[in-house]
């Protein structure tokens, strides 16, 4: 479907966003893509090894389950008053 536009149609088309949305706002917006890229190239370059994100996830998680326990905790308590 694309590959069938020729150079006249492409023109017609840039000419009508050119319209909707203006150059300053086109431009605001390459630039927010452009920055978005670079940052997601660099989130990729992390000088981490793999190993320590895991551990970071598994610290995590065991900081969590403390959390749960507590929870249940307090809604034992809560039934054992409610019985006396």
């Amino acid at each position: 479907m694309l590959a069938g536009m020729k150079g006249w149609e492409w023109i017609i088309i840039l000419v009508i966003v050119l319209l909707v949305f203006g150059v300053g706002r086109i431009g605001k917006l390459g630039g927010e893509l452009g920055s978005g890229i670079r940052a997601f190239r660099e989130g990729l370059k992390t000088d981490e090894p793999q190993d320590d994100v895991e551990k970071e996830v598994e610290e995590t998680a065991a900081e969590e389950k403390p959390k749960k326990k507590k929870k249940k905790k307090k809604k034992k308590k809560a039934k054992e008053e409610s019985e006396e």
